[in-house]
Parts: C-alpha cells; sequence; structure tokens
C-alpha cells in the first residue's frame, strides 16, 4: 500500500511504529475474497451467501387461518354480541393440506383448522371460542370480526422477489428454515477462508512431545489459533513448526502463500536478533508489508501485510499476546476474505471493576477478567506468556486508547467469551 493512504500513525519504541487498532482494521483491507460454491441448504448453516437470496414465490402462497373457527364475511358479523348474537349458516368445511371446496356466501360460514386455506368470499375467520352451535348447520356469533382478522395473506410472510437472506451474512437456523419454505434447496456461499498457520521458533515443539527438555515449549498457540479460524468461518491448515532461520521461513511463507487464503505466523514478528518474519516478508511480493506495531497491550509487536493478494498476519510469540490481537484484527480479516460484510454481535455485559486497570494514553489495552456471582470484574493480570489467565478469564474489557486507566469502582463493559 502506498504511503499515502496508510493511515495516521501512533510512535512506540524505535523498533515500532505502532497505529492504532482501528486504524488498521479500516486500512489494510485486502481484496481477497474466496471463491464461490454450491452447497445444499441443510449443510449450509454458518456459510455465508455470496449474492441476496430472493424468493421464487409469495408465502404462504395462499391466504390462510390462524384460528381454529370459521371463515366468514366480516359484514355478516357487524353488531354481533352476547346479548344479541348473529347466526350464521354452515355451508362446508376446510380440510388440513387441501384447496378449499366451498365457497363463503352472504350469512354463510366454513370450518377452519388453524393453518387452513381461506375460501372465496371469505375475508376473516372468527374464533370457534367467539362461536356456540345452536342447532345442526347453524353457529351462534357472539362478537363482531373485522376484515383480515384472524388471517394472513397470501404474501402477508415473504413477497415474490422478497430478499430471504441476505449476502455477507452467515446464515443461521432460521435462515435455513425459509429458504427451505420457500423451496430454495441449493445457496451459493463463499468457500471457508483456507489460513494457513506457521509456528516458529528452535525452541517451539509439538504438542504430541511426551517430554520436555530445558528450552523447549510445546506448540500450544497454533491449536487454539485454529480454535478461532473456525469461530471466523475458517478452516485452519496448522504447517507445523518452522526453525528461526531466514531460508526455511521464506521457503514455508511461499508454499503457504501458493494455495492459503491467509497466512498466519505464530511467533516472528518481534524485534530480537532471530525474529525473521518482517525481514523475510519484505522480500516477498508486493504489495508488501502495510504496519509493524499496533498501539495495543497486549499484542504490539504485530505485522500486518499482504504478498500478491494474499494477507499474511504476523503474531507476537507469547501466546496471550498472539491470541489476544488475533481476536481483534485476525477474525475480522478472516471473516472479510470469507464473504462476511457484517459485524457480528458479541455478548457483552455491565460489572464493577473491583481493582484499577492502568493504562498509557493512545494505546488500547485488552484486560482479562474474571466475572463475579455480585456483578462484579475482578482483572486478571500476568506475563503476557502466561496463556493460563485466557483459561481463567470469563471475558475481557477494553481500555480505549484516549485512556490512562480505569479506577476501581468503574463500570465497564465486559465481552464475554463464548
Amino acid at each position: 500500500m502506498a504511503d499515502g493512504h496508510r493511515p495516521p500513525t501512533v510512535q512506540g519504541r524505535e523498533f515500532f511504529t505502532a497505529i492504532t487498532v482501528a486504524d488498521a482494521l479500516a486500512g489494510f483491507e485486502p481484496a481477497r475474497r474466496t471463491p464461490i460454491e454450491s452447497v445444499a441448504v441443510p449443510d449450509a448453516r454458518g456459510r455465508v451467501p455470496a449474492a441476496p437470496v430472493h424468493s421464487p414465490a409469495a408465502l404462504p402462497g395462499f391466504a390462510r387461518s390462524t384460528v381454529d373457527g370459521y371463515a366468514v364475511r366480516a359484514t355478516d358479523t357487524f353488531g354481533a354480541s352476547e346479548s344479541l348474537p348473529g347466526y350464521l349458516e354452515v355451508v362446508g368445511a376446510v380440510r388440513m393440506g387441501a384447496a378449499p371446496t366451498v365457497a363463503v356466501t352472504t350469512g354463510g360460514a366454513v370450518t377452519m383448522p388453524t393453518g387452513g386455506a381461506l375460501p372465496e368470499g371469505a375475508d376473516a375467520v372468527m374464533m370457534v371460542e367467539h362461536t356456540q352451535a345452536t342447532m345442526p348447520g347453524t353457529i351462534e356469533v357472539t362478537r363482531p370480526v373485522a376484515a383480515g382478522e384472524n388471517i394472513v395473506r397470501a404474501d402477508e410472510d415473504i413477497a415474490v422477489d422478497a430478499v430471504l437472506v441476505p449476502a455477507g451474512r452467515p446464515l443461521r437456523p432460521q435462515d435455513l428454515g425459509v429458504l427451505a419454505a420457500a423451496g430454495v434447496t441449493e445457496v451459493a456461499v463463499h468457500i471457508r477462508p483456507r489460513v494457513a498457520v506457521l509456528s516458529t521458533g528452535d525452541e517451539v515443539v509439538p504438542p504430541s512431545t511426551p517430554h520436555l527438555e530445558p528450552g523447549k515449549v510445546r506448540d500450544a498457540t497454533a491449536s487454539a489459533l485454529a480454535g478461532l479460524i473456525d469461530e471466523a468461518g475458517g478452516d485452519a491448515d496448522l504447517r507445523g513448526i518452522v526453525p528461526d532461520d531466514a531460508g526455511a521461513l521464506d521457503a514455508a511463507l511461499r508454499s503457504a502463500l501458493a494455495d492459503a487464503d491467509v497466512v498466519v505466523v505464530s511467533a516472528g514478528s518481534s524485534v530480537g536478533a532471530r525474529d525473521e518474519t518482517a525481514g523475510v516478508v519484505a522480500g516477498l511480493e508486493p504489495p508488501g508489508i502495510f504496519c509493524h506495531g499496533l498501539a495495543v497491550k497486549p499484542g504490539k509487536p504485530t505485522l500486518l501485510a499482504e504478498c500478491d493478494g494474499v494477507p499474511i498476519i504476523g503474531l507476537p510469540g507469547n501466546p496471550l499476546s498472539a491470541l489476544v490481537v488475533f481476536r481483534l484484527v485476525g477474525l475480522p480479516l478472516v471473516r472479510r476474505v470469507g464473504g462476511w460484510t457484517v459485524t457480528p454481535v458479541e455478548p457483552t455485559s455491565s460489572a464493577t471493576l473491583t481493582r484499577p486497570v492502568a493504562s498509557a494514553a493512545g494505546r488500547r489495552d485488552v484486560v482479562q477478567v474474571r466475572l463475579g456471582d455480585d456483578g462484579t470484574a475482578d482483572p486478571l493480570t500476568g506475563a503476557s506468556a502466561l496463556l493460563s489467565l485466557l483459561t481463567q478469564a470469563d471475558g475481557y474489557l477494553v481500555v480505549p486508547e484516549a485512556a490512562t486507566g480505569i479506577d476501581a469502582g468503574a463500570t465497564v463493559e465486559v465481552t464475554h467469551y463464548q
């Protein structure tokens, strides 16, 4: 991306020029979108329609009763009351699942089941509770009904060519139901983004390693990232562990870029001598690095880049930092590549902060909290290498860039983990 299009920056340590999370989300906009495939509606939950799906016909398609009772002409019931009832002749009945074979004429009524098709000549349905059989073939009506009462019009649910489901919003179970009701059996959706995850570091070993040698750590971040990628509607492709070697990382990145929609490098984006990601990415295809550094804690040494149309996210090495920052910028990016055009509504609640939280102006702080039964939020503090903080947390609060902290006793909004 040309410098003239980069968002405003916030100066960090001399190693970084850190930009805000909001500026990163607004400015880093890779054009890549996954291809489209057709899937059967029952299998489409969570998939993202590539285009709006329109109804081929009106629903329910015929006027129908919403109650058990009698189809009538509303004018025949005007003035009816308990003290001065009206009388109507029952001229037939409607069966469920069948077209009416009788019409309603002046002074007549037709027996109706809930959901039955309204017969010709009727414009309302009288609830059975407001009638009484006085003699064979005659009912007594004890209250009036208005035209249109207790019926659904032929197009009242969905009109012809109405949008059944919009593009860009993942399909929910109720969406599948309305598609099926309209006779839609397949829907064109974006293919799930394939997200390649490269773990880096000479100290990192597979989770299956039975015994750790001194200085070694199991790769916990990749498994957690796979869960977040699934949450974003993507398919995680765990590519294994790459040693601290620029040539090895270059080869692994080029291989991943060849068949992935998004590439995530776990660790290697910091400023240490071993952290090769920025240098290697800079040597790949343009447009290259968008930013190296986010004004966020934890997660500052984050890299965002685009190489030959494929976005790359370089994450910090500490698991807590990596997962926090991937939730902030990785989830929106994977969703965008997968065709999402909406921002999901996350569950939140208000709570009272038990202890003060410090921050620095110009930096977004993401603080893990444990929620109490008494409506409190207790901040969980510790080093960004402590993955256990996330498992102990019920959610997190955000200290915005403009704030310098939050006092104990303040009411905060906590976003819940699901």
